[in-house]
């Protein structure tokens, strides 16, 4: 167990540059970090970090650089992510990250917005992106790039030639701890990115207050893959690791995930429900092709292994029946634990409400997953299921010292020290979200049980109202329909209209099970409209939402051939849905579900 000592406590530390300090003085080293490189995977320790971060300090300070000046970080989660940051931080300057699957005329907002004097890009590809707005790059100090670039701009260096060959000191620059320390715009699913201010007394708060419920050692190991631009995976896959001493592996990228997983063997992991839905969609699409009897034995072994949860939990009564568990977690669940790479202690998943059906499963399987919920305007984590405390039909309660309340119309407000500073340059945005009294409008539709934990309802402005004055939450019957093996994204439509319908996107490799089964060519998008495949579609649907009131049944629906990507602008880089660029995009497929009404 990590000893006490080890955790770097709020009062030791009172902005980032100086938390990362403090942790090489205590484990200089230890592991920090793992990266894979030219085939293998290399381990940096806190104080190679540190001599690293202190030479790009030099290069920083030698370009001009001043407290306060911003630093654009447009990098996959790297070694050099961290280098950067870490350097800037130490520094005073104030980073803001950019997503690398963002479109260039989000980039060219952020960089003008945020006033960005320095850009530190990965690979050519990212350089690539940023074609269309290159004199706007000529305006910015300096652009650092981790591969050598075929470029014409004077301001452009690689970074082996940037930073000096000379080892410097790492310098941390007094500054307070109400002071900006990052920059982080909102991926909005509609209109302008927001620049959410975050002080370093904001992150190093909500670092402190999560670490009071949940316990993270110097010995655990977390795999991180979710975009270093998404603030939870940068409060708690990043600077919360920092104040553990807990080493970080970066994943290689998405679809190399399952094989880092059995490579790393992480204990951690911070994930979206999104990657948990695509696993489940794995299990459920290779189960239906098994026998009746190993079909029944998988779901015999998730039932019981759910009631022995329940009865940890203290919910539920112990029966003989779970004397068979352990038995059949030998033959099933060790297996399911196996790709995940054998040693994952718990997960913590956020962004968007995870079904029931999903957490129980992984749950059943002895994979305990902990939802969470936040925004990046609160650091982000507001609620937290914890192992000993966990609802995961919620998101848990509030962390100590985070107060919440709900308004008559439901919405839940939340008051804190990790609320944030307010939105860079829009002083109006910020008053429109954080009242005179310090409360910050979620947005969020909210339950609260007795025993104070919090269940999303819906989103305050995604309620559908049809043209009859039924008011009707999308999120639950997506979460319902997205369950569906033939299904792999979908939205729920209706504003005004007298019933509601639903654009779905197919799961490829089923959709092309199912064109097979009925003769039809699964590239050919005359397909996606054939009367069989659109009823069989209907039917599926019918199944999974029939538990929902008539006036929120689903009467029409669309198939569409083309998934919806942050790369067309169809979902934000976190992964939400673009609601109103998808129905204008699908407009034309809309307008036939209500044609004649």
């Amino acid at each position: 167990m990590l000893p006490e000592q080890q955790v770097i406590a709020l009062e030791a530390a009172s902005t980032l540059g100086e938390a990362f300090h403090e942790r090489v003085l205590r484990t200089p080293d230890s592991l920090a970090y793992v990266q894979h490189r030219d085939g293998d995977w290399c381990e940096f320790t806190w104080r190679e970090t540190q001599a690293m971060a202190a030479r790009w300090q030099a290069a920083m300070l030698r370009d001009g650089l001043q407290a306060g000046d911003r630093v654009a970080i447009m990098c996959a989660n790297a070694w050099e992510w961290a280098i950067c940051d870490l350097a800037a931080q130490g520094l005073g300057l104030v980073t803001v990250p950019i997503y690398t699957n963002d479109h260039d005329e989000n980039i060219a907002w952020v960089l003008e917005d945020s006033g960005a004097r320095m850009l530190f890009v990965q690979t050519q590809a990212h350089w690539q992106i940023l074609q269309p707005i290159s004199e706007q790059l000529r305006k910015l100090l300096r652009i650092v790039s981790l591969e050598r670039l075929d470029n014409g701009l004077p301001n452009v260096e690689a970074t082996n030639d940037w930073i000096p060959e000379s080892e410097a000191e790492y310098q941390v620059r007094e500054c307070d701890p109400y002071d900006l320390a990052t920059i982080v715009y909102t991926s909005g699913t509609t209109g302008r990115p927001k620049g959410v201010m975050l002080s370093h007394y904001n992150i190093l708060w909500n670092v402190s207050a999560a670490l009071n419920e949940i316990k993270v050692f110097e010995h655990d190991l977390l795999l991180s893959f979710l975009p270093l631009s998404h603030t939870l995976e940068r409060t708690a896959g990043y600077y919360l690791p920092i104040v553990t001493g807990t080493p970080v592996a970066f994943n290689r990228s998405i679809p190399q995930l399952a094989e880092d997983l059995l490579q790393v063997q992480p204990t951690l992991m911070i994930s979206v429900p999104r990657i948990f839905e695509r696993v489940y969609g794995k299990i459920t699409s290779k189960l239906h092709q098994e026998s009746p009897l190993k079909q029944r034995l998988f779901n015999t072994a998730v039932s019981l292994g759910w009631r022995r949860f329940e009865y940890q939990q203290g919910r539920a009564k112990w029966s003989p029946a779970l004397l068979l568990q352990p038995i059949l977690d030998k033959l099933v669940g060790r297996k399911v634990r196996a790709k995940l790479g054998g040693r994952m202690r718990f997960t913590v998943c956020g962004g968007a409400p995870l079904s029931p059906d999903i957490a129980s499963l992984f749950i059943g399987l002895g994979i305990p997953i902990l939802q969470g919920y936040g925004l990046t305007e609160t650091s982000p984590v507001i609620a937290a299921n914890r192992l000993q405390d966990n609802q995961p039909s919620s998101v848990g309660a509030p962390l100590p010292g985070v107060e919440t309340r709900v308004t008559e119309q439901g919405e839940l407000l939340t008051r804190s020290p990790s609320v944030m500073m307010g939105y860079w340059n829009n002083p109006k945005a910020t008053a429109d979200i954080i009242d005179e009294d310090g409360w910050l409008h979620t947005g969020d539709k909210v339950a609260i049980d007795v025993e104070g934990h919090i269940s999303i309802t819906g989103r305050m402005k995604e309620i559908i109202v049809l043209s009859n004055g039924e008011k009707v939450p999308p999120a639950d019957m997506e979460s319902a329909i997205g369950l569906d093996d033939l299904v792999d994204q979908v939205m729920v439509i209706g504003e005004g209209k007298p019933y509601l319908s639903a654009l779905l996107v197919p799961n490829a490799e089923a959709f092309a099970e199912l064109a097979d089964h009925l003769h039809l060519d699964p590239a050919n998008h005359k397909t996606y409209d054939d009367e069989k495949v659109v009823e069989l579609f209907m039917q599926h649907v019918a199944e999974r939402t029939h538990a929902f009131p008539g006036y929120a049944q689903i009467r029409q629906i669309a198939v569409v051939p083309e998934a919806w990507t942050p790369d067309n602008g169809l979902m934000t880089p976190t992964l939400k849905l673009r609601r109103s660029r998808i129905l204008a995009h699908f407009q034309h497929e809309a307008e036939r579900l209500y044609a004649g009404h």
